[in-house]
């Protein structure tokens, strides 16, 4: 596992667009059926945006509908960290960059087979990287 990301709120500034930090710093959400990967098809990984790291695999993407990219599981458990998360009145489950601590979304039980996960993470939160043609 690639070691910790630890920046100052203004190290974290000087890197990301206002729109980014707010969500991956401050645990915002950008608006449903704004960003740009939400309904992406190409083949690849997405990464976080904060620290590159691996977080999900277009193979796991489906459209749930919501507005943002839905992923039925991470490309492994250590990509990834989750936490209960009762703002706003409700209890939901966090999902958070494991290198870095970045709010990406959260997650659901309402997906598909296999796992019956729906991870809905915001775009503005990823970076995708295309699979090279072979």
């Amino acid at each position: 596992m690639p070691d910790k990301v630890i920046k100052t709120d203004e190290e974290w500034r000087q890197i990301l667009t206002p729109e980014q930090f707010e969500v991956t710093r401050h645990k915002g959400t950008e608006p449903q059926f704004t960003g740009k990967h939400y309904d992406l098809k190409e083949n690849g990984i997405y990464k976080c945006i904060c620290c590159g790291n691996d977080l999900f695999s277009s193979e796991a993407k489906f459209d749930s509908g919501s507005g943002w990219p839905s992923f039925w599981t991470s490309v492994s458990k250590q990509s990834i960290e989750t936490a209960v998360d009762t703002g706003y009145g409700m209890v939901r489950v966090e999902v958070m960059c494991c290198r870095c601590g970045a709010h990406l979304g959260h997650v659901f039980e309402d997906g598909p087979p296999p796992t019956g996960l729906r991870y809905c993470i915001n775009s503005v939160a990823l970076d995708f990287v295309a699979n090279e043609e072979k």
